[in-house]
């Protein structure tokens, strides 16, 4: 499903953020990345899809591959085709309804008509339990509804992947259960899905799979009770126990 080779993201000569990435995620897979804050989660999970244009590397995803230091912008179009992200701060229109950011992508993107986009927007607004807030625009709506609205935008294109670019980071801590819960809902019904996360717990229930980064590389990889119940990395228990005192 993903595989990235040799991946480097330099944003001048003396920040290197990201740090010879390798990484292989298969599909049904449920990713979390862990990490303190500055060692390169996001900016790898915005490399993904060209968000953050990669220094050099090679990403595929699907069928697509994009090699960072040959692209074209038709290979960029056909990998953000494979993925969606549900973004922090929500990123919603805010001059439209609940229902409306949802039917944008399938009226834009996937070129339903407005029948066939409001048909499927609403059945996604019900997934996540956003149906009764269809008409409401994002000022009206908390930030725990608006995150569920950019949950149901990122699958109305039926991606590949689904990017969480930690979701619940701006959400007020009475908010981030919600949140969690309509994600877990998702990974339940075998959604592909890479998640930048400081929810330890959630990572631990949810996940198939954990990253620790540290440094912008890869210092852990494997299995919830490994990472994060056994850890042996030294930073990573370091990173643990800080998360366990707060």
């Amino acid at each position: 499903m993903i595989q990235v080779d040799h991946l480097y993201k330099k944003f001048d000569e003396n920040t290197e953020v990201l740090k010879d990435i390798n990484l292989h995620i298969s599909k049904n897979e449920v990713v979390s990345i862990l990490g303190p804050s500055g060692t390169g989660k996001s900016t790898l999970l915005r490399c993904l899809n060209y968000l953050c244009v990669p220094t050099k590397g090679v990403i595929r995803i699907g069928d697509t591959t994009v090699d960072a230091e040959h692209h074209k912008k038709s290979d960029v179009r056909a990998l953000r085709r494979h993925s969606s992200m549900v973004f922090q701060n929500y990123n919603l229109f805010k001059n439209m309804t609940a229902l409306q950011n949802v039917m944008e992508a399938l009226i834009q993107v996937q070129k339903k008509s407005k029948k066939e986009a409001e048909e499927r927007a609403i059945e996604l607004l019900e997934k996540v339990g956003m149906a009764d807030r269809k008409d409401f625009y994002p000022s009206k709506l908390s930030g725990g509804q608006q995150q569920r609205v950019g949950i149901a935008r990122a699958l109305a294109v039926s991606p590949d992947v689904i990017l969480f670019d930690e979701p619940t980071s701006a959400l007020d801590p009475e908010l981030v259960g919600e949140v969690l819960n309509t994600i877990q809902k998702i990974a339940e019904d075998g959604a592909t899905m890479i998640l930048v996360t400081h929810e330890i717990r959630f990572a631990r229930e949810v996940s198939s799979r954990v990253l620790f980064m540290d440094e912008g590389r890869i210092a852990a990889d494997g299995k919830p009770e490994d990472i994060i119940s056994h850890p042996q990395n030294p930073r990573l228990q370091q990173f643990l126990k800080y998360f366990a005192q707060t």
